[in-house]
This record gives C-alpha cells, structure tokens and sequence, in this order.
C-alpha cells in the first residue's frame, strides 16, 4: 500500500484553492482601503483638536500644516515645529483639498481662511474631512 496524493487530486486541491484565493483577496483590498482611508481621516481629524488644544494651553497663536506628506504644528513663523507626524500618503491614501496652513487663536478659534475639505481616498474608499470656521469637524462618507 502506498501513501501519497495522486496528480490530479494535487490539481483539483490547487484549482480550488486558486478559486477561494481569487474571491477572497478583492474583499480584504476593499476592507484594507476602508481601513486606511478611515484612519488617516482620524489622524486629520485629531491634528486640528491637538492644534486646538495647544493653542488654548499654551495661550498663543499656532498653526496647522495639512498636506499629503505631512501634518504639523508650529508657532507662525518659527521654522521649528511643535508636533509632527506623517501624512496620509504615508499609508497609500490620496489628499486632495487646499494646502494653506489653519491658524488657531489663543481661545481655539481659528483666524482666517479656515473653512476647509479635505477629501481621502484610497482604491474605491473615500472619506471627507469638513472644518468649518468655527472649529467644528466632521468626517463625511
């Protein structure tokens, strides 16, 4: 008696194994977009309230840096930053909206040009950062 697979039961097991492979993968793609699109969404989001939050403690005036690259904090003018992070094409996601810099007053609120939307997408998942000038922000499908 021998023991062993027989060639065309090792084709049927890698034909059926190719199928699964096959429809699975295209579903965790899309979730793994979603995932990363929801994140760097999140990460927008909690750079403007740290930006907020340190302008109010520290009782000065701060700036906001959201671009593609990267998301920063510093005191207008001052070529150092106060905080620094990665951006969302760090993770594959695509930035589009306006570059300019958000200006936090000493109260919270922001100075200026500061109604923006920001607009994430990764694959078919988007997500859509909107602040508002008084300093609301929402995170839209």
């Amino acid at each position: 008696m021998q023991r062993g697979v027989t060639l065309p039961e090792l084709i049927l097991v890698l034909a059926i194994l190719g199928l699964l492979t096959g429809i699975a993968v295209p579903r965790f793609q899309r979730l793994a977009d979603s995932l990363a699109v929801q994140r760097a969404a999140l990460e927008v989001v909690s750079a403007h309230n740290r930006a907020r939050m340190s302008a109010v403690l520290q009782s000065r005036v701060l700036e906001l840096t959201i671009r593609a690259d990267t998301l920063a904090i510093r005191v207008p003018g001052a070529p150092a930053y106060l905080w620094h992070a990665v951006g969302p094409a760090f993770d594959g996601v695509a930035l589009t909206g306006p570059t300019r810099a958000l200006t936090f007053s000493p109260v919270g609120m922001t100075m200026g040009l500061s109604n923006a939307s920001y607009h994430l997408s990764r694959g078919a998942a988007t997500r859509s950062v909107i602040v508002s000038r008084l300093g609301r922000v929402r995170v839209a499908p």
